[in-house]
């Protein structure tokens, strides 16, 4: 009986190291999996973060000239630049230079 437990004890060393061998190799497997996930969390905020500027910076421009046609949609009685002959096409000339200023520093800042 003696012998039978002896000659069990090289299998049961070898599957100690077998399995300590598994146990690290799946550690390692599961470090390796966890830190490429959060890579690719991370490029995915930042592909989102990009869009969001995007979206913020054409929101922006869109606000200016709805800003101002929403002033003259209010049919004031007293306001000048109303009977003026050049006063229509002078506050569609303000809201287009607003609109490309605004574009261009946002493509400058590299939101656009």
């Amino acid at each position: 009986m003696a012998e039978e437990v002896s000659a069990g004890r090289p299998r049961l060393h070898d599957v100690e190291r077998h399995l300590r061998w598994a146990h690290t190799s799946v550690r390692n497997s599961e470090y390796l999996l966890t830190t490429i996930l959060g890579a690719h969390q991370s490029q995915i905020a930042l592909w989102q973060n990009e869009d969001r500027r995007k979206i913020s910076a054409w929101a922006a421009i869109i606000a200016v000239p709805t800003l101002v046609s929403g002033v003259y949609g209010m049919n004031f009685t007293h306001m000048p630049e109303l009977r003026w002959p050049f006063g229509y096409p002078l506050a569609v000339a303000v809201m287009a230079l607003a609109c490309w200023v605004l574009y261009k520093a946002f493509r400058r800042n590299g939101w656009l």
